[in-house]
């Protein structure tokens, strides 16, 4: 008996068909809007419009009946092309539609994962704020419920939260401390705090090395008001929700990471096979093809990574372990990749023009974003059983 690897007909019918369009639509596009700083309104309308935003979600919300799986396939596809794009859907789904239809009431998922699903509105996720970094659980923002007008008045700021002041950019959905327990820890819950709402402002958007065509911005909330049925989830259980998020966010983002590594060998294979120099293609130097194979292999293995989380998570299966393990690796070749395809292309990969000058400035934040290298190394040791 052996293990079927492949992808069923219906997935890789999914694949080719975002892998047609990132080369037809964003390719020839997305360097302008990079270049601009600019976000991409009518590519996002278009990859709403393909379902792209309601892949994992149920049909009876507006989405595809999808899973994980099919997520990570569509961002691996795109990242192949240009992450800016492709953490625009993940920072949709995983963090912005994912809560609401993991942890809201049925009043909440039909108010909000409609337009969610269909692109017509983005959501953020509010988690990381100024002092906090990778200190999750450092939430200095509050919410007290006032008795009086039985609504949430919350206080506080959050940082590099993606998708958060778009056009399109209909929610928020921010962690505060509510309550204290009997022994004095904050008791952190989830809110949905919808754009728009008076004393919730969005700064402009972040001067950053690389995303430039997506949207990132600092968060701010002086009494803030929202409806108290605005809570997503138990009262105090914000945290443990926003932990489930962010593991299940890992295997998107290895994803990702997976599709700009394997961006870099398209590109270099390409590149390699027209650039002469001494009278043949630098492709036919060994040097140049033993560091190819290498990028190659490091894609390969990253995406059995992904995938093999994926299909724990799609199972039930446990897959804390292995999410972990997915984006730790993936965000690490994902930067290999991106500074070995910029050797190969020499002076040329220090163009802009050139795709692998964007993967090369896109890649780092990788081994940063939704829990650094050294936060999954924490992780795996502790499911490993070397943490107390």
């Amino acid at each position: 008996m052996s293990l079927d690897h492949r992808l069923s007909p219906e997935l890789e019918e999914l694949r080719r068909t975002v892998e047609e369009f990132a080369h037809d639509v964003v390719a020839p596009k997305i360097g302008d809007f990079y270049e601009r700083h600019e976000f991409p309104y009518e590519i996002v309308r278009e990859m709403g419009r393909m379902g792209l935003f309601g892949l994992p979600f149920p049909e009876e919300y507006g989405g595809m009946g999808g899973d994980y799986l099919a997520l990570g396939i569509a961002l691996e596809e795109l990242a192949r092309v240009d992450s800016s794009v492709a953490i625009t859907l993940e920072a949709g789904v995983s963090l912005g539609a994912m809560p609401i239809h993991l942890f809201g009431t049925e009043e909440q998922k039909r108010e909000w994962l409609p337009r969610l699903c269909s692109g017509e509105i983005l959501g953020a996720f509010g988690l990381t704020e100024p002092d906090g970094g990778s200190d999750a659980g450092a939430t200095r923002t509050t919410a007290r419920l006032d008795p009086e007008t039985d609504e949430w008045v919350i206080n506080g700021s959050k940082c590099f939260i993606t998708n958060s002041g778009t056009d399109i950019t209909g929610l928020v959905t921010v962690t505060a401390v509510t309550g204290r327990t009997p022994d004095g820890k904050p008791q952190i819950s989830a809110i949905i705090v919808p754009s728009g709402t008076p004393g919730f402002t969005v700064a402009a958007p972040y001067s950053k090395v690389g995303w430039n065509a997506s949207d990132t911005r600092e968060l701010s909330f002086s009494d803030v008001r929202v409806p108290a049925a605005n809570l997503l989830g138990e009262e105090g259980r914000g945290y443990a929700q926003f932990l489930r998020i962010l593991d299940e966010g890992r295997i998107a983002i290895a994803a990702l990471a997976t599709g700009l590594a394997q961006g870099c060998v398209d590109e270099s294979v390409k590149y390699a096979k027209e650039r002469h120099a001494f009278g043949r293609p630098i492709g036919a130097n060994q040097a140049i093809q033993f560091k190819i194979a290498d990028m190659e292999m490091k894609a390969h293995t990253a995406r059995l990574a992904w995938r093999d989380a994926a299909s724990r998570l799609v199972s039930g299966e446990p897959f804390k372990k292995e999410a972990a393990l997915a984006k730790l690796y993936s965000s690490t070749i994902a930067v290999d990749n991106a500074r070995d395809a910029t050797q190969v292309h020499g002076g040329y990969g220090f163009m802009n023009e050139y795709p692998v000058a964007r993967m090369w400035r896109d890649s780092k934040i990788l081994e940063i974003g939704e829990g650094t290298s050294e936060v999954q190394r924490m992780l795996i040791a502790r499911e490993l059983g070397l943490v107390g």
